[in-house]
């Protein structure tokens, strides 16, 4: 990919530790801080309850759109490097955490390595994902009914 090549790409930031709002707030400052990364523009900020591993607190979600001119790779390097900064540790799977970063679209590409999967695989499964998506982008997924979502006023400038 040469420096000039932009890709519109779609995160998902989720929180349940801590300041859940300040903790994603943070993070989308620091995405929109990274170097090759530009025009962010937010979802609405959601509670919704845990999915696969339920005895937690219950999550704020937001989806961000992003242009970038990094790579894949690089993206997912600099979110996960994003999300140790902001102390998450991976005990329990999809247990509770300060902060995760998902990629679910690069572009219109199609990846599939050990460390990356777009789009993501269970994106239509997660009403967290789904509701905040379509926010931002056309989406005729179906959203998944059997977990709660609750729209949380929100005003928050990159």
């Amino acid at each position: 990919m040469t420096g000039n090549d932009k890709n519109e790409v779609l995160l998902s930031i989720g929180s349940n530790m801590g300041d859940r709002k300040a903790n994603i707030e943070q993070a989308i400052r620091l995405i929109a801080r990274m170097p090759g990364v530009c025009n962010v523009r937010l979802s609405g900020l959601y509670e919704t309850e845990p999915v696969g591993y339920e005895d937690q607190d219950y999550f704020y979600n937001v989806c961000i759109l992003i242009d970038t001119t990094l790579g894949p790779m690089e993206l997912l390097h600099g979110t996960q490097g994003i999300e140790n900064e902001l102390h998450r540790v991976r005990d329990i799977r999809w247990g509770p955490r300060t902060i995760d970063i998902d990629i679910i679209f690069y572009g219109d590409r199609s990846i599939d390595t050990e460390e990356l999967t777009v789009p993501h695989p269970r994106y239509k499964e997660r009403a967290f994902v789904l509701i905040p998506m379509k926010d931002l982008i056309k989406c005729d997924a179906d959203i998944p009914d059997d977990k709660s979502v609750r729209k949380i006023s929100w005003e928050f400038e990159v």
